[in-house]
């Protein structure tokens, strides 16, 4: 199963990691292209022209990234900028924000501590959201229903970001393609944060589909 909670079937898309050299369905990774002038530049969205090259969405696979390996996957002599794990990372926030953003302006969202429990006991939640700087004890008191997501990998003013709001630290999301999408970028996302949310979301990220 992909990191994204996909089961893995015959139309999934694979690519292979050029540092790990492991086979994995594209949401697990990064696109990297070689730009006219050979540097090499993060795809996130998967929409730049030129010969794809990918890494892990993970932070010790991206800092593993060197000219080597990205020269020998663009067959061509490229250059690396430094820093290129937290520019990935920056993207990767600012694209799981406005997918969230998207999703509450669609009336897939919810915010706040009582409406995300009403929301988790009434409605087909997809997507339960925590701030990863909250309180242990207060996220501790909601849970991930059977077959939805949980991440913690947004800060209380980055949630806030996605809900119009100075800061936020509970936030659901109903069923619907806006919260898959959310699913598969918050997943890549929580890998390159090296502290993946701590013990908590390592205790209630538990995927059953």
């Amino acid at each position: 199963m992909s990191r994204g909670g996909r089961q893995k079937d015959r139309e999934v898309s694979e690519r292979r990691c050029i540092v790990t050299g492991e086979v994995r369905p594209k949401g697990d990774l990064i696109r990297f292209v070689a730009t006219p002038d050979r540097i090499i530049v993060p795809d996130v969205l998967e929409k730049l022209p030129g010969r794809g090259i990918w890494v892990s969405a993970d932070r010790q696979a991206l800092e593993k990234a060197g000219q080597a390996q990205f020269s020998r996957a663009a067959k061509e002599k490229v250059s690396v900028p430094e820093g290129l794990p937290a520019e990935i990372e920056r993207q990767l926030v600012r694209r799981v924000i406005d997918l969230i953003a998207l999703a509450r302006k669609a009336g897939l969202a919810t915010v706040g501590f009582e409406k995300v429990k009403s929301w988790l006991a009434d409605k087909p939640v997809r997507v339960l959201l925590q701030a990863s700087d909250g309180s242990v004890r207060g996220k501790g008191k909601l849970w991930t229903p059977t077959g939805a997501r949980y991440f913690d990998c947004l800060t209380a003013s980055e949630l806030g970001m996605a809900f119009g709001r100075e800061s936020v630290i509970h936030g659901a999301l109903c069923t619907g393609g806006l919260s898959d999408r959310v699913v598969e970028e918050a997943a890549r996302l929580k890998g390159l944060r090296a502290s993946g949310g701590g013990q908590g979301a390592a205790r209630k990220d538990q995927t059953t589909t």
